[in-house]
């Protein structure tokens, strides 16, 4: 892994290369790569894991004064894995994250598990390598950001919830779901799903599962009834 070009992508300095190149050590890549020298980035995601979710807490608890339900919800909507996955694609860390052959063909919903992880590992190295308030700067820079957009658009909700509570409030009806389409091979599957209310579709959604699919068309139906 090139540290240099790794620490520009991230944004961040390095001083010990260990541990980043540690964090970036999937468990599948130990075995093709009998002699690689670090371990797997399991413990190192279990402590950025804490880290990651200390520093959430502690800018919610100092930035609002709502309750703890609130908050509780605003969190896991910025550390849930959907949002660690696409920082790290933002950031680009993909193409530096060392994994098995079969592991890097892997897309959708097992690639974001890997690239969330990740990020928790990311975020353990830079707190091991220099601290409470390194590890601060990152998160705070690459996920907090995201805070504004999780309340406007109602991330913290669960989108078909959400969407079924406004049409039985609004039209006394409840919404359902039907496959338009799939695509793709076995392995990399996409679903086109339609949400209706009696029998209009009021919107569609994509995802490489049929859940996703759904929480996908959800999402753009608040939109298009103005329900968010």
């Amino acid at each position: 892994m090139n540290i240099e070009h790794f620490s520009k992508a991230c944004g961040i300095s390095v001083k010990n290369h260990d541990f980043f190149i540690e964090a970036m050590t999937h468990r599948s890549y130990l075995n093709e790569n009998k002699n690689h020298p670090y371990p797997h980035n399991e413990r190192m995601e279990f402590l950025g894991d804490a880290v990651l979710e200390l520093v959430v807490t502690e800018y919610l608890f100092n930035k609002f004064d709502n309750p703890e339900g609130d908050m509780t919800a605003w969190r896991a909507a910025l550390v849930n894995g959907e949002m660690l996955a696409r920082v790290a694609r933002e950031i680009k860390i993909e193409e530096f994250l060392m994994m098995s052959k079969g592991e890097s063909k892997d897309t959708g919903k097992a690639r974001n598990y890997l690239l969330a992880n990740a990020m928790e590992a990311i975020i353990g190295a830079l707190y091991l390598d220099g601290g409470y308030d390194n590890a601060k700067e990152f998160i705070t820079r690459t996920i907090l950001i995201h805070m504004d957009e999780v309340l406007e658009k109602k991330l913290y909700l669960d989108a078909k919830s959400y969407f079924q509570e406004k049409a039985q409030e609004f039209e006394n009806t409840t919404p359902h779901y039907k496959l338009i389409s799939e695509s793709g091979p076995d392995h990399d599957r996409t679903f086109v799903v339609g949400v209706y209310l009696n029998e209009k579709k009021i919107a569609e959604g994509s995802g490489r599962s049929k859940q996703d699919a759904q929480r996908e068309a959800a999402r753009a139906g608040l939109e298009i009834k103005k329900w968010t």
